[in-house]
């Protein structure tokens, strides 16, 4: 064999091993798909169980004077706001700490983990099925939990995958337990999800077109 030849060769068996190797999807758990966390100030912390209480008190008495016009409800919001200045703290301010909170939170809830993003995975989760054909889910979302989104609240949206799998896998009724296989994407959504009495929007984060599926502990 040439020299060329045979160098080429040897350059190939020492390649192949690293690709076969990368091709290989990453086991991973739920706890992955969410980013690492983000540190949010929160002036909270320092209040006493009676300063939020008091504050508790003045949004409801605020809010009850705002939507009905009365005005003994505004009194008692004022002199409890006059309490808590004597105490030192800024209402307003710890208000609009309030809502940049949730905000972050809120946020921090969508945000998807950029190191999973065009990898190839390996998640288990639970099914709840969008779609059927041939009596098959061809569509659905991967939920943490058995439950989520129908007897509980759904969860974070960067804690469901919407799935895509147009072969289809049988399910028995709501949550059979399953390994999804295939590149992780990010992807926004909000998908419908279907109740006795009606539906519930639910917002994802990700999705996944998998090249298997395949029923956990089968």
């Amino acid at each position: 064999m040439p020299m060329y030849a045979r160098l080429v060769l040897i350059l190939s068996l020492a390649v192949l091993p690293g690709l076969a190797q990368a091709a290989d999807p990453q086991e991973i758990s739920w706890d992955t798909l969410a980013p690492p966390a983000v540190m949010i100030e929160n002036p909270f912390e320092n209040l006493t169980d009676d300063q939020m209480d008091t504050l508790r008190q003045i949004l409801r008495f605020e809010a009850q004077a705002e939507r009905s016009d009365d005005a003994e409800a505004g009194t008692e919001a004022q002199v409890l706001r006059e309490q808590l200045a004597k105490d030192g703290l800024d209402v307003d301010g710890l208000f609009a700490a309030r809502l940049a909170i949730m905000k972050q939170r809120e946020a921090a809830a969508t945000r998807v983990n950029e190191d999973l993003v065009g990898t190839s995975v390996r998640l288990p989760g639970y099914v709840l099925p969008l779609e059927f054909k041939d009596r098959k889910a061809v569509e659905f979302l991967l939920v943490p939990t058995i439950g989520a989104c129908i007897h509980t609240p759904p969860p974070p949206a960067n804690q469901v995958v919407h799935v895509v799998y147009p072969e289809g896998i049988e399910v028995n009724g709501l949550f059979t337990p399953v390994w999804i296989t295939g590149t992780m994407v990010a992807q926004s959504s909000v998908q419908d999800v279907g109740y006795v009495d009606g539906q519930a929007p639910v917002s994802v984060s990700y999705s996944m077109q998998p090249v298997l599926v395949e029923v956990y502990g089968g």
